[in-house]
């Protein structure tokens, strides 16, 4: 297949989910004639340990601060301008904090290859326009392309250790759906593609309040009871919010990784339980606990808890 004709990846964000579907996507793509062998990663630069990030990635091959100790493919290639990294790309990758989507769109109006479609692998919403905005309406709405998403029970950590998972891809358009779907799916990295962007998108988002609140049981040592209650609950009213604010959402969506499985994962062995947690016996904030025990990453669950909390207040909603 001659080169022009291959989707080029690009993956905007390097965090350690970033660099789990990089492994991933970078095996992936060299096993498959559809797909140009080099695979650009949008790194934003930083120093650690006197040298910058992107040249220790592109040297090391590995992300030593978000994904250490794991080698990523030599033709994942870190690039520190966002622009370079999505030169000639047909398929975007976005894995990056929600609260950061905004101006990355903004960067990339206009820029990007008249093929280009994308999907999000970013679990949040956004309230900035006064309502509820899934992330993937707005990079779509923001750059005009087809959005998919992908979610499921993927720690990261675990995904780059090969171990076996699941995950969701929902989907408006089942072409693009399919090749995302080439791009992820592997043996031990199962992937399944569901018409139910909406769906598929707000459990990964939901699913860390949920989590917030599982931590808070086991910081209070309330024991497994009322983590499961916990957990039972916080799925329904997942499903309920959802199908109140979107329609179309199946109930079948529920019953994916994106759902019930992503549940499960993130009550028990999640960055948003574990800080929940601390904050009941340290009674630290959750700011300073992001801090000292995130090493840069950001926490979703407390800033989604607020954003949904918004929501609900403002369609008189919240005792439901």
């Amino acid at each position: 297949m001659p080169s022009t004709s291959r989707e080029k990846i690009c993956l905007i964000g390097s965090g350690n989910w970033g660099s789990a579907i990089a492994k991933i996507v970078g095996r992936n793509v060299q096993a498959l004639s559809e797909f140009d062998s080099e695979v650009r990663m949008w790194v934003f630069d930083e120093i650690v340990n006197g040298q910058r990030l992107t040249d220790i990635i592109n040297t090391r091959h590995e992300n030593v601060k978000y994904l250490p100790d794991v080698t990523l493919p030599d033709n994942v290639l870190a690039v520190p301008d966002l622009l370079e990294s999505v030169e000639g790309a047909t398929l975007l990758v976005f894995v990056v904090p929600h609260q950061f989507v905004k101006g990355v769109c903004d960067q990339l109006k206009g820029k990007l290859h008249p093929k280009a479609r994308a999907i999000s692998l970013i679990k949040g919403v956004d309230v900035s326009k006064g309502g509820l905005h899934l992330i993937s309406d707005l990079i779509r709405e923001n750059l005009e392309i087809d959005v998919s998403v992908l979610m499921g029970a993927n720690i990261a950590s675990e995904v780059a250790m090969d171990n076996f998972c699941e995950s969701t891809i929902g989907t408006r358009n089942r072409a693009n759906g399919e090749i995302f779907w080439k791009a992820f799916h592997t043996p031990y990295f199962r992937v399944s593609v569901v018409d139910d962007v909406a769906g598929v998108e707000l459990c990964g988002a939901l699913k860390n309040i949920v989590a917030i609140g599982a931590g808070l049981i086991d910081g209070l040592k309330m024991g497994e009871n009322s983590k499961a209650a916990i957990i039972r609950i916080g799925l329904m009213e997942m499903r309920k919010f959802a199908q109140t604010f979107y329609d179309g959402v199946k109930d079948d969506t529920f019953f994916e990784s994106c759902g019930v499985a992503d549940v499960i994962t993130t009550c028990f062995g999640g960055r948003n339980r574990r800080v929940a947690e601390a904050r009941v016996r340290t009674g630290k904030s959750f700011d300073i606990l992001e801090q000292e025990m995130l090493n840069g990453q950001k926490l979703q669950g407390t800033l989604t808890a607020k954003e949904v909390h918004e929501i609900l207040k403002a369609n008189n909603m919240v005792a439901e």
